[in-house]
């Protein structure tokens, strides 16, 4: 589903990522987990294509999209999901889920009734405007705008930042229902434990631009084999 190979990315003269290779499999729920500041945001704005790569190469679907817009990234089936809950804050519900059904122009099965199945919050708040929603809620709408398209794959920039421990379980479990029952491809960037050890199926750790570590299996249910690579 999607492969990156030998990815370098930088701000200006200052280097982020550093030969980064990830791969993620159809089907799969693939985290990436590292402390502030290693290249966590940086990795996942390089595959939805807001930031230009130096070197290396990115493959979705079987396509090399490296020197692809973003936009045509989100047509050919990538939902993202921003750190800091970025939505349009005087828009209201419904239209912020509106403006997802651009993603993944080739399927044409919008997922409203999954979303608002998801988060039932987001049908009972269709007119209320995203801007007057609590920071969960928002990232709620987040998600349910990424998702009404019917992504083929959905990267998401750490979704427990500033959401309060409860939501975040609730985000976690419905997040595992979006890959069980739409059999979307997830990748997400985090630094709680919770969620890496609860998501994800397997997790690449990366530490100042580089993927230093693989965590599988009983690995990545060990609290003290994943805490080494977070800031806790």
């Amino acid at each position: 589903m999607l492969e990156l190979t030998n990815l370098h990315a930088s701000y200006g003269k200052t280097p982020i990522l550093r030969g980064v290779d990830v791969d993620v499999d159809e089907g799969e729920i693939v985290g990436i987990m590292g402390k502030n500041g290693v290249g966590k945001t940086t990795l996942v704005k390089a595959v939805m294509g807001l930031l230009e790569v130096d070197e290396g190469r990115i493959r979705f679907a079987g396509s090399d999209v490296t020197d692809e817009s973003a936009d045509v990234r989100a047509r050919r089936g990538i939902g993202y999901i921003p750190q800091g809950r970025d939505v349009f804050p005087e828009l209201t519900v419904a239209e912020n889920l509106r403006i997802g059904e651009t993603i993944n122009e080739s399927d044409d099965r919008l997922q409203y009734e999954a979303v608002y199945d998801y988060f039932p919050i987001l049908e009972e708040r269709r007119d209320q405007e995203a801007g007057t929603m609590s920071g969960g809620q928002r990232q709620l709408l987040a998600i349910g705008r990424a998702l009404v398209g019917n992504p083929d794959l959905l990267l998401l920039d750490e979704p427990s930042e500033g959401v309060q421990p409860s939501i975040v379980q609730d985000i976690t479990r419905d997040l595992q229902r979006v890959n069980e029952e739409l059999g979307t491809t997830i990748l997400f960037v985090e630094q709680n434990l919770h969620v890496v050890q609860n998501l994800a199926e397997r997790c690449y750790a990366i530490d100042k631009g580089t993927i230093v570590d693989e965590l599988e299996d009983d690995r990545l249910q060990s609290r003290e084999a994943v805490t080494e690579y977070l800031a806790v």
